[in-house]
């Protein structure tokens, strides 16, 4: 299975010091992807508004470790300035060393955006507004100045400098919706990631991306497939990490034996990912990471290895 692994850091009811020790942990174990969401409440049904920062969390990432990718699943288009987001992710990829992918979503906690006086609006007016958005941190980290008109930003002859250090500094764009996300990830994302759904539900989203490749002429394989999944030994554990959600993500959580991940990341795998992120939230359960690299990646690593050499 030619797959890699990442692990998804949720920033409720924790602080950066544990997180920094969890993150080195990961990147010891041998993961090659970390990632943070971005909210101010919490990513669950509960209204809790006890959240990190997202933008903070990041460079704390970068700065805490020396080799994974340091991603975002995903920054919320709403809630900054595309100005805002570039200058800011061009920083970040000078302090993580050239690490940095950004991942952009169109919004979807709304009780964030009543909170804090966030226009919600309807799924697609949050669209357009993520369109415009990848469209503007485009220009402004690629190019040398950027103009744009847009129904929600304007930019004119605008720069952003210093530079990230990658020459195009990956943006995935995260969600699943079928007739516009992934018509809009086929035009302008280098990578697409969905959470929680189960591999044939997946399976169908990744061939509708490709169907809109086709018909905005886009290589395919330009893309990079993801799946955010959660990771549960037992039936305590996935109460513990996802509370009132519990029931609505199982459909992409890992569960059972590590026979029965191995044969699940298998279907992910065989529809076309080639990053499994592991999704975690407080409390951490480091021992279940490290269970999961010994016994799960582990072993799909000897095996890989065996067929190889066969």
């Amino acid at each position: 299975m030619n797959v890699r692994f990442g692990v998804h850091t949720g920033l409720q009811h924790t602080s950066i010091p544990e997180l920094q020790q969890l993150w080195r942990r990961i990147e010891e174990l041998g993961f090659e992807w970390i990632s943070i969401w971005d909210h101010f409440y919490a990513a669950d049904a509960s209204g809790d508004p006890h959240c990190l920062e997202a933008t903070v969390a990041h460079a704390a990432l970068a700065s805490a470790t020396s080799k994974v990718r340091c991603g975002s699943l995903v920054y919320s288009a709403s809630y900054r300035h595309p100005a805002v987001i570039a200058n800011a992710m061009a920083t970040l990829d000078q302090l993580s060393g050239g690490r940095t992918v950004l991942g952009l979503g169109a919004g979807w906690l709304q009780v964030e955006y009543d909170a804090y006086g966030f226009p919600f609006g309807t799924p697609a007016e949050r669209l357009r507004r993520l369109e415009e958005s990848i469209q503007c941190i485009r220009g402004l980290l690629t190019d040398e100045t950027t103009t744009f008109d847009g129904q929600y930003f304007q930019l004119r002859d605008a720069r952003c400098e210093p530079k990230p250090l990658q020459r195009h500094l990956p943006i995935w764009v995260g969600g699943g919706g079928e007739k516009v996300t992934l018509r809009i990830v086929a035009r302008h994302a280098e990578g697409w990631n969905v959470p929680f759904i189960g591999p044939e539900a997946w399976a169908a989203k990744n061939r509708v991306l490709d169907e809109h490749c086709e018909r905005v002429g886009r290589d395919p394989a330009e893309i990079v497939r993801t799946v955010n999944v959660g990771l549960a030994f037992d039936e305590s554990e996935l109460h513990d990490q996802f509370g009132p959600i519990a029931e609505f993500v199982r459909p992409g959580v890992l569960m059972g034996s590590p026979q029965e991940m191995v044969d699940r990341i298998g279907a992910y795998t065989e529809a076309g990912a080639s990053w499994v992120i592991v999704a975690v939230r407080a409390p951490f359960r480091v021992e279940a990471l490290e269970r999961f690299a010994a016994e799960v990646i582990g072993v799909m690593g000897d095996r890989a290895t065996e067929q190889g050499s066969a």
